[in-house]
């Protein structure tokens, strides 16, 4: 059975509604559970390879615990390797911009700081600001297209190091409580990841540009060069054509295919309130154009020089 045929026998086309012409389709009339058929979920992950990221309204009846056996049916769910988990849950991540940590207002793909950064992630809108607080998704697949053919030939060569340890000088809005949380839980132990600038999809064979702002530095790059080459190839991920907005309320829930996008939660919505939690499903190593796998190596501040894992 074709892709398009499973999806025709279980979604009805007019129940998918795409929100931009490059990435992000809004699915209508389904309500999201662990319980749903083989078919379904098989359904919704072709779409989500298809269009990057879904998106779905009214879920209200979600709690963290069905949030969390729906995002298992999409693989096996683990925790942030720092942050833990949401209280009374096995996996969620919750952020909270009351906390340190909780405003995502960088463009990035989630995990690269680690080899097999998460494939998947299904994030649920708990509390929503009354303005503000949306999240863009931009293309990543579409992205590397958009790049001349010499660019593109430069970006299959190019190796970055991710990081988790990066520089919040450079973020406009970063809070004190956002640098205590940074320093005491997110750096408590760093990671340091050699991925290829492009990967190969495991699933759609797409190339993908691997960037965003947890990249240190490029392979073989002076630094002052290699900036410059990284503003050239976000220019081609952000640039507003290939972005999707979503616009958030009570109870929705978005899933993303993190080996193909990046996001970014706009911080426009001052001291209102707002608490979603995310599900993280494993992902696997990413691979270069010509067969090379990427590399962690990891350094804990209690275990000594950095080691590959």
């Amino acid at each position: 059975m074709s892709e398009t045929t499973l999806i025709d026998n279980v979604i009805p086309r007019t129940d998918i509604v795409k929100r931009a012409a490059r990435i992000g389709a809004e699915i209508r009339n389904i309500k999201l559970s662990s319980d749903l058929p083989d078919q379904t979920i098989a359904a919704l992950n072709s779409l989500l390879l298809d269009h990057k990221v879904i998106f779905f309204r009214d879920q209200g009846h979600l709690d963290d615990a069905e949030q969390e056996r729906f995002a298992a049916r999409f693989g096996k769910l683990v925790p942030h390797p720092m942050l833990g988990v949401a209280k009374g849950t096995a996996s969620l991540l919750e952020l909270d911009s009351a906390r340190g940590g909780g405003r995502a207002d960088v463009w990035h793909a989630d995990g690269t700081f680690a080899d097999s950064y998460p494939k998947i992630l299904v994030l649920r809108a708990v509390v929503i600001p009354l303005f503000g607080g949306d999240t863009v998704w931009s293309n990543a697949a579409a992205a590397y297209l958009d790049l001349p053919p010499p660019l593109q030939r430069l970006a299959d060569e190019l190796w970055a190091v991710h990081s988790n340890v990066f520089d919040y000088a450079g973020m406009a809005r970063v809070r004190e409580v956002d640098k205590k949380h940074f320093d005491e839980v997110f750096t408590r132990t760093n990671f340091e990841t050699e991925h290829p600038v492009v990967r190969v999809h495991p699933e759609t064979g797409e190339r993908t540009l691997v960037l965003g702002a947890l990249v240190q530095r490029f392979l073989g790059i002076p630094k002052y060069d290699g900036q410059k080459l990284l503003d050239v190839f976000q220019s081609h991920i952000t640039a507003p054509e290939n972005t999707v907005r979503w616009n958030w309320r009570e109870g929705d829930v978005a899933i993303w295919d993190n080996r193909a996008t990046h996001h970014y939660a706009v911080n426009d919505y001052g001291d209102q309130h707002r608490v979603v939690r995310r599900a993280t499903i494993e992902g696997d190593v990413p691979v270069s154009i010509d067969g090379r796998c990427s590399v962690t190596r990891v350094r804990s501040p209690s275990s000594g020089p950095m080691k590959t894992a």
